[in-house]
């Protein structure tokens, strides 16, 4: 199985002629969705998900399908039954892939801003996508996705996150708001420059790709 990265929060899984593209929102090349079998979206906001571009690709791929929450279900109205509406502890079938759903809620991002659903991905039981969240799935992981940077986080927080996860490999997702300073100061702390992981983690620029 293949990981490639493709901006931000968006990561593409191919196995063979299977496709399956993760978070295909507005700060990913819609490109990414080109030749997909089948989407998982984690949850509503815009840097993850964009109503038109997946109407769009609904309309140009008649294969096409969705896994996602409800409230981006219900954005997606008028699809039928390409697009399905998962929930924590769902194990399903998207486009060959085994995919089991964690967690129900989105990070804080303030008190008094209202926190939405939202849903982690973990794929062939090996690699954890958890969306704008901390989840952490009752099943060991071998590849963990990390939210590098977000509204909602700190550096700390990552730091335990994948100290308590414990994959045996890790690649930074959610960093697309951060200039390459940024992300070497941030990558540091995550680093050598830091207080330690347990797992190796790497940044993967868009299109790069790894075998996994």
């Amino acid at each position: 199985m293949q990981l490639t990265k493709h901006g931000h929060a968006c990561v593409v899984l191919t196995d063979g002629e299977r496709r399956l593209v993760i978070d295909p929102g507005a700060f990913t090349d819609p490109g990414a969705l080109q030749g997909a079998t089948a989407v998982l979206i984690t949850h509503e906001h815009p840097d993850h998900f964009v109503a038109d571009r997946m109407r769009a690709a609904l309309a140009e791929s008649p294969g096409l399908e969705i896994w996602t929450n409800r409230s981006v279900a219900a954005q997606l109205e008028g699809s039928g039954e390409r697009v399905h509406v998962v929930g924590n502890g769902d194990v399903v079938d998207a486009g060959g892939f085994e995919v089991a759903v964690h967690g129900e809620l989105h990070a804080e991002i303030h008190p008094e801003i209202p926190r939405v659903a939202n849903i982690g991905f973990l794929v062939a039981g090996r690699v954890f996508h958890p969306g704008d969240a901390f989840t952490v799935p009752e099943v060991p992981v071998t590849t963990l996705l990390v939210p590098l940077h977000a509204p909602w986080s700190r550096t700390a927080e990552v730091i335990e996150y994948v100290r308590e996860i414990r994959a045996g490999q890790a690649f930074s997702v959610h960093d697309g708001l951060l200039n390459d300073t940024g992300l070497g100061v941030v990558g540091g702390l995550l680093g050598e420059r830091g207080p330690g992981i347990p797992t190796p983690l790497r940044r993967l620029a868009p299109g790069d790709a790894v075998e996994l």
